[in-house]
């Protein structure tokens, strides 16, 4: 019987789904499962052992994000963390309204919790490279009944940096005091957090630690209110039963991930100026997202007459994972709304983001291969 799954890519270029998990992650979690299986909350040696190792990773997750470590909670997923931090402060600006303010970029972790919520949406326009206007942002959210703002630090799928620091400061010139979540997944241990968050997000497997690892903060002094049903956990902010071992790993993976980005910054950017380039020459293409004020690992292009679909299928076929469509949505085949937002194509899009241990070797590979990847499917279409 013949096999007809395709074979898996030996190149992956798909760190925005999930970064390979960092040897320093691997080293920790392996101790850690001989030490940190006991609860946290019992008073015995066992238990003592591992809320060590729990309050451990916190000083050291709070300490490379420049943080307080009572502002730092472990969460199942960042998009637990989105989801927390988004209904929790709604339900405590509850007597304010529930109008959240959001460019129409933002991710649908974010766009599904409002819609469970039941949450009303008030999307801003982007400009073609994806941000939100700072006037336009400030006005929107001094309307009356005004919850919260909902920004991300940088896309998700086009690599855009969110100016969040002029934004915040646009809103409180404007006399604005809501507060503001910060979706930092896309961002958070390759770059600093930006300034004037209140609440934000993050997630372990996109720097390199565990799946099923996510970060939830709260900034000292904020508003925020469980909009769940309470657990008896270390942490009143989280439930269920606390990871200590995948929980160290993110910290360690975070640690080092920290340390090394300013070398690793460099090269990843070198790397897909390179992409780009070659992108940009393949006819009826177009490179989206800002060339320079972008995350350094990640770009997005999109192929006019194609299917994006058949771009990585055929892509994979030559040993290369990448991914396309909505971040978040590809698998129900739907367009991006974020490239929609931006006015770009939002079929034949393709997202090649690099891991930190991509080659320049792995690059001029794929870079060779894409022009004629693109030309075997327009011939298939008669292009």
């Amino acid at each position: 019987m013949t096999d007809s799954a395709p074979r898996p890519a030996a190149t992956y270029l798909d760190a925005a789904s999930g970064e390979p998990l960092h040897p320093a992650a691997r080293e920790v979690v392996l101790a850690a499962l001989e030490r940190g299986y006991a609860d946290p909350r019992r008073l015995h040696g066992p238990a003592r052992d591992a809320r060590l190792l729990l309050d451990n990773a916190r000083a050291v997750v709070a300490e490379c994000l420049g943080v307080r470590a009572d502002e730092v909670s472990f969460t199942a997923s960042g998009t637990d963390a989105v989801h927390r931090g988004l209904l929790g402060l709604l339900r405590a600006r509850a007597r304010s309204g529930d109008r959240v303010v959001l460019p129409r970029v933002e991710h649908s972790a974010v766009l599904h919790a409002l819609e469970w919520a039941g949450a009303s949406a008030e999307t801003l326009e982007v400009d073609r490279l994806g941000r939100a206007d700072p006037a336009s942002l400030a006005a929107a959210a001094s309307a009356p009944g005004t919850a919260l703002v909902a920004l991300q630090s940088a896309n998700h799928e086009v690599g855009t940096r969110q100016p969040v620091t002029g934004l915040v400061a646009a809103l409180r010139a404007g006399g604005s005091d809501v507060p503001v979540f910060v979706d930092a997944r896309a961002s958070a241990g390759r770059e600093d957090l930006p300034p004037g968050w209140d609440v934000a997000a993050a997630s372990a497997h996109l720097w390199g630690g565990p799946a099923g690892v996510g970060v939830l903060l709260v900034r000292h002094g904020t508003g925020w209110v469980s909009p769940f049903p309470a657990d008896d956990r270390v942490d009143e902010r989280t439930s269920g039963f606390e990871n200590v071992p995948a929980a160290l790993a993110a910290a360690a993976a975070l640690r080092a991930v920290v340390a090394e980005r300013v070398e690793v910054d460099a090269r990843q950017r070198r790397l897909v100026d390179r992409i780009r380039a070659a992108a940009a020459a393949v006819p009826d293409t177009e490179v989206v997202g800002d060339p320079e004020d972008r995350l350094a690992h990640l770009v997005t292009f999109s192929c006019l007459y194609l299917d994006g679909e058949a771009l990585v299928t055929a892509l994979d076929r030559r040993g290369f994972g990448v991914a396309s469509g909505s971040a978040c949505t590809a698998s129900t085949l739907e367009p991006s709304h974020v490239l929609a937002a931006m006015g770009a194509l939002t079929h034949g899009n393709v997202r090649v983001s690099l891991t930190a241990a991509t080659t320049e070797d792995e690059v001029e590979r794929f870079v060779s291969a894409l022009p004629e990847v693109v030309a075997d499917l327009r011939a298939e279409v008669g292009l």
